[in-house]
C-alpha cells in the first residue's frame, strides 16, 4: 500500500472523503501491521481509485486509469520484466526526453529515485490505484510469483532464495530487512551505498525473520525481543556457496534484520587487489613482514580494515609462522591460522583472549580491534616481546592514533617503542571501464589542488550494463601510512598534539589520505568527485 499512510490518511479527512471516528473505529478492530487504508477500501468506505486520485492530486501528478489503458507491447519490452514487478511500475511511452511510467505510490521518494537509478532515464510519473497496479502487471508481465500472499511455506521460501540470489548477481556486501509502520523495505549496500530494491507488505516481516532464523539454525524463532546472530550457508542457482552472517534487532514496527554477506575472495586478495600503487605496496609490504611490533589500520566502520588485516595475514601465513587470531566474529575461516572468536557473556573478551594467545608460542597475533585500554597494554608488551601483533583502531587519520592509545592508559614512551605504522584507509568507489573523459570543475580543482590551466583531462563515471549504468564497479582503497621512525619517536615522547604530530609527519614525507586519492585520479582509477566525498575530513 502507501508508504506515508498518515499522511494520506490526513488528505482524506480533510478532502470529507472519510470521518476521523470511521478511521479510529477502523484502526481498533484491525490487527497490528495491517493497513488503515485497505481495511478501509475493504469495508467499502472507500475506494481504491479515489484514494489513487487523492494521492495524485497531492503530489502534483496525474490519475490514470490502467484499467482502461492499453499499452503498446513496444513500451512493455522496454522495461524487463521482473525490474517492473519488482518497482512496481508499468512503462506508458516515450516522449524522447522522459519515460512515461505507472506508480501505486507516489509517496515512496525512494522507490522513484531506485528507479531512475535503474533505467538510467529521466521519468515522468503518473498514479493509478495498488489493485490496478497489481492486474496490469499480471497481464503485462505475466511471469510473476506471488509471494505477497504469503500462503504456506514456499512462496517465502522462493521469495527469500530470489533476495539471496539477487543480491549476489548485484555484487552486494549487505542485505536489510527493515519494518516500517506499513510495510517491510528490502534494501542493498552496493560498493557502500545502500539501494532500495522492493518494499513488502507488512505481513511478509514475520514469516520472512522465520524463514531466515531457521535457515540459521542458531537462532530462535519464538525469541522476537532480544537482539539475536547467526550465520547462513547456502549454495546460490549459479553454483556459488556463500556465508551470510545475520543480525536481528527489536525494533518498533517489528525485527529488523541484516545479513552481512561474506566475501571469501578476500582471503586470497594481495595488497594490489586492495588498491596499492606500487611504492606504498612496498612500504607496507616492508612493515607487514618485520619480526615484531605493532601495525595499526584505522578508519571507520566499513572503510575495509578488516580485509586489509586478511590481506596481511594472507601474506604471512606459512608453515613457519604460527600465526594466532581473537576476532568478534570470526568470520572467515583460514587454513593454517588458529581463529579464536570473542565471546564476552562468558568472559572470552580481548584482553583474555589475547593473554592466553600468549601462552600459545605465536610468532604474529591478530587482535579484531583494540576497545580498552587493558587491550592496548597487552598487545603492546606482546610486541615488545618479539610478535607481531596487527589490529584495528577506530580513528579518523593516522597520527591521532597516538593520542587515542594514550588516552586508553598507555605510556608514550611504550607507543613510541613498541607501534612500527598505522595506517589510515578509506574505500572509493572504482570507476568501471566504461568511463569517460571530463574536466575537472573549478571547485574540484580548489579543493583538490590540481591546476586545470593545462585542461588536464581526468575521467568521469560512464555508464554500461556491466556496472547497470552507475560508472562505478567494485571498490578500492585510499591510504596515508604514517611510519613510526627515529625521528616520530622523539616527537610522541615529546607529548605533543595529533596536530603537531601530523603536520611533522607530512614533514617527512607522509602522504594524506587526499594526496593518494588525488594520485589515483590522476591515473585514472577513480573519480575527483569520489576523492572529495571520502575525504571530506581530510582538512589538509
Amino acid at each position: 500500500m502507501y508508504t506515508n499512510e498518515n499522511f494520506l490518511l490526513q488528505l482524506l479527512v480533510e478532502a470529507g472523503a472519510i470521518a476521523q471516528e470511521t478511521i479510529d473505529a477502523t484502526r481498533e478492530q484491525m490487527l497490528p501491521g495491517d493497513s488503515v487504508v485497505e481495511s478501509l477500501i475493504n469495508n467499502n468506505h472507500l475506494t481504491s481509485d479515489y484514494v489513487a486520485q487523492v494521492a495524485a492530486a497531492n503530489t502534483g501528478l496525474e490519475y490514470v486509469d490502467l484499467a482502461a489503458f492499453e499499452v503498446d507491447p513496444g513500451m512493455i519490452a522496454q522495461v524487463d520484466a521482473e525490474l517492473a514487478r519488482r518497482l512496481r511500475m508499468i512503462p506508458l511511452g516515450d516522449d524522447g526526453f522522459s519515460l512515461q511510467v505507472a506508480i501505486d505510490d507516489p509517496f515512496n521518494m525512494e522507490g522513484m529515485d531506485s528507479m531512475q537509478q535503474f533505467l538510467q532515464r529521466d521519468l515522468s510519473y503518473f498514479v493509478t490505484s495498488p489493485k490496478k497496479m497489481d492486474d496490469a502487471l499480471k497481464k503485462y508481465y505475466p511471469e510473476k510469483v506471488e509471494f505477497k500472499k504469503g500462503d504456506g511455506d514456499a512462496p517465502i521460501i522462493e521469495l527469500v532464495d530470489n533476495m539471496f540470489n539477487e543480491a549476489h548477481t548485484m555484487r552486494a556486501s549487505d542485505i536489510h530487512i527493515e519494518p516500517m509502520l506499513d510495510r517491510v523495505r528490502v534494501r542493498y549496500r552496493v560498493d557502500g551505498r545502500l539501494i532500495e530494491i522492493i518494499n513488502h507488505p507488512k505481513k511478509l516481516l514475520a514469516p520472512i525473520v522465520a524463514r531466515l532464523k531457521v535457515m540459521s539454525s542458531t537462532m530462535s524463532i519464538a525469541e522476537k525481543r532480544v537482539p539475536q546472530d547467526g550465520r547462513i550457508e547456502l549454495d546460490l542457482r549459479d553454483g556459488t556457496h556463500i556465508d551470510l552472517r545475520v543480525s536481528t534487532v527489536p525494533s518498533n514496527h517489528g525485527e529488523s534484520v541484516v545479513m552481512r554477506i561474506l566475501d571469501k575472495s578476500a582471503l586470497s586478495l594481495g595488497l594490489q587487489q586492495l588498491g596499492f600503487l606500487s611504492d606504498d605496496e612496498a612500504v607496507f609490504d616492508r612493515l607487514v613482514g618485520l619480526p615484531d611490533g605493532v601495525i595499526l589500520v584505522t578508519g571507520p566502520t566499513g572503510s575495509g580494515k578488516t580485509t586489509t588485516l586478511y590481506a596481511c595475514l594472507n601474506r604471512l601465513n606459512r608453515p613457519d609462522k604460527k600465526i594466532i587470531t581473537a576476532e568478534d566474529p570470526v568470520e572467515y575461516e583460514m587454513s593454517g591460522i588458529n581463529q579464536v572468536m570473542i565471546r564476552t557473556e562468558i568472559g572470552m573478551t580481548f584482553a583474555a583472549a589475547l593473554r592466553a594467545m600468549l601462552r600459545q608460542a605465536p610468532n604474529i597475533i591478530m587482535v579484531g580491534e583494540i576497545r580498552d585500554g587493558e587491550t592496548a597494554g597487552i598487545a603492546i608488551q606482546a610486541a615488545m616481546t618479539g610478535h607481531l601483533v596487527l589490529s584495528t583502531l577506530h580513528t579518523n587519520d593516522a597520527p591521532s592514533s597516538v593520542a587515542r592509545l594514550a588516552d586508553m592508559g598507555v605510556d608514550r614512551f611504550l607507543i613510541a617503542s613498541a607501534v612500527r605504522a598505522i595506517m589510515a584507509q578509506r574505500l572509493c568507489r572504482r570507476l568501471c571501464d566504461c568511463k569517460v573523459d571530463g574536466q575537472l570543475t573549478e571547485k574540484e580543482s580548489r579543493v583538490l589542488g590540481i591546476d586545470i590551466t593545462h585542461g588536464i583531462k581526468l575521467p568521469r563515471p560512464g555508464g554500461c550494463e556491466r556496472c547497470r549504468g552507475k560508472g562505478m564497479k567494485g571498490r578500492m582503497g585510499i591510504f596515508e601510512i604514517f611510519q613510526v621512525t627515529d625521528d616520530v619517536r622523539g616527537l610522541i615522547n615529546s607529548n605533543i598534539t595529533s596536530a603537531q604530530l601530523r603536520k611533522r609527519a607530512r614533514e617527512l614525507g607522509m602522504r594524506t589520505l587526499r594526496e593518494d586519492g588525488i594520485r589515483k585520479v590522476l591515473a585514472g582509477l577513480v573519480s575527483p568527485d569520489e576523492v572529495i566525498r571520502v575525504t571530506t575530513g581530510d582538512a589538509s
